[in-house]
C-alpha cells in the first residue's frame, strides 16, 4: 500500500506542472485576469528592484520603469505557475505528514497495550510469588512445630495438607 501512495503523490506532483502551464495560458488571455495579473507582477517588480538596489547598496530613491505589459504578464504568469506547483507540492507533503502521524499514533497505542498487558502479567506474578512466600512459611512453621520427625515427614505433610485443600474446595 505504501509504495502505490507515494507513487500516488509523485504523479500528482508530476500532473500539477501541465495543469500550471494550462493555469498560465488561460490567465494570460482572460481580460480582468489579466490586468490583476499585470498589476500584481509590476508591484512585485518595484519590490524587488528595490530590495536588489538595497542589497547592492545602490540609491533606492530613482524611479523604476515599469515593465511593459508582455513582460509583466509572463513573470506573472510564471509566478502564479509555481505557486501552483509548490501549492500541490506544500499539499502532499501535509498528507504525507498526516498520514505518518496517524500511523505512528496507531503504533505507539499497540505498544501501550503492550505494556499494560505486561504489567498484568508481571502483577499476577507478583501476587503469585507472595502467596508461595505464604505457603512456604506456613510449611516451615509446621515443620518447625513437629521438631526433627516433622522435617522427617514432610512429604506426608503436604499430602494431607493438598488432601484437605482438595476436600474444601
Amino acid at each position: 500500500m505504501l509504495p502505490l501512495l507515494k507513487l500516488g503523490t509523485l504523479a500528482l506532483k508530476t500532473l500539477s506542472k501541465p495543469l500550471a502551464g494550462k493555469l498560465k495560458q488561460q490567465a494570460a488571455i482572460h481580460p480582468r485576469f489579466r490586468q490583476l495579473i499585470v498589476n500584481m507582477a509590476q508591484s512585485n517588480h518595484q519590490i524587488t528592484t528595490k530590495m536588489q538596489r538595497r542589497i547592492y547598496g545602490h540609491a533606492t530613491d530613482v524611479e523604476i520603469r515599469p515593465l511593459n505589459e508582455e513582460k509583466a504578464v509572463q513573470a506573472a504568469v510564471d509566478l502564479i505557475g509555481e505557486l501552483f506547483v509548490f501549492s500541490v507540492a506544500v499539499a502532499v507533503l501535509i498528507f504525507e505528514v498526516q498520514r505518518s502521524a496517524r500511523s505512528e499514533a496507531r503504533k505507539e497505542e499497540i505498544r501501550k497495550r503492550e505494556l499494560e498487558a505486561v504489567r498484568q502479567k508481571n502483577d499476577g506474578l507478583a501476587e503469585e510469588v507472595e502467596l508461595l512466600k505464604l505457603r512456604l512459611q506456613e510449611l516451615e512453621q509446621l515443620a518447625r512445630g513437629r521438631g526433627l520427625t516433622g522435617i522427617l515427614n514432610f512429604k506426608h505433610i503436604i499430602s494431607k495438607e493438598n488432601e484437605k485443600t482438595e476436600k474444601t474446595a
